[in-house]
């Protein structure tokens, strides 16, 4: 049984690091330090949060391939659609195991973020303003749910997202 589970969680980080567009987290072996002392979600609120906060990058960035006037942006909104289905398909599979499915809906929070994006005269600013927003969001779940989360289904999937949205916070300061 410890094999299986072992196997499954070496498993999900290499499919995630697979499917998230090419890149490969460098630190992905070490445990996540903690980004701050707070107690880590619970296994549903942590699902709930993450698959939605993906759902948001994922929908967000699609309306930037429409909407950007800028290549760069547009370049990056391609690059985070890749990757976030990736960290999602990766969630799904750990969440299901749990019988924990994600939603298809985004949270009230994001979905008001996407509708006043997508009606935004300011489009590329505001596009950048929310996916720091978010990321910073992941980054701090994934952190604290890699740290002391309760399930050692969902704890790798955390620790290997980790190093992936924090590469997407440093890209997005170039944006």
């Amino acid at each position: 049984m410890r094999r299986i589970r072992t196997f499954t969680a070496l498993a999900i980080i290499i499919g995630l690091a697979a499917c998230a567009g090419g890149e490969r987290p460098r630190q992905a072996q070490r445990p996540a330090p903690p980004a701050s002392r707070s107690p880590a979600p619970s296994d549903a609120t942590f699902v709930a949060a993450s698959a939605s906060f993906d759902l948001f990058v994922i929908r967000s960035s699609e309306l930037a391939l429409q909407r950007s006037s800028s290549a760069r942006i547009r370049d990056f909104a391609s690059s985070m659609i890749s990757s976030h289905r990736g960290t999602s398909g990766q969630l799904s599979l750990a969440g299901r195991r749990l019988n924990l499915l994600p939603s298809a809906k985004l949270r009230p929070g994001e979905q008001a973020m996407l509708d006043s994006l997508g009606s935004s005269s300011r489009f590329d600013a505001d596009f950048v303003r929310d996916q720091r927003l978010v990321h910073q969001q992941l980054v701090s779940i994934d952190s604290a749910y890699a740290a002391r989360g309760r399930s050692p289904t969902l704890r790798p999937v955390a620790a290997a997202a980790l190093p992936i949205e924090q590469r997407h916070l440093r890209l997005l300061g170039y944006l």
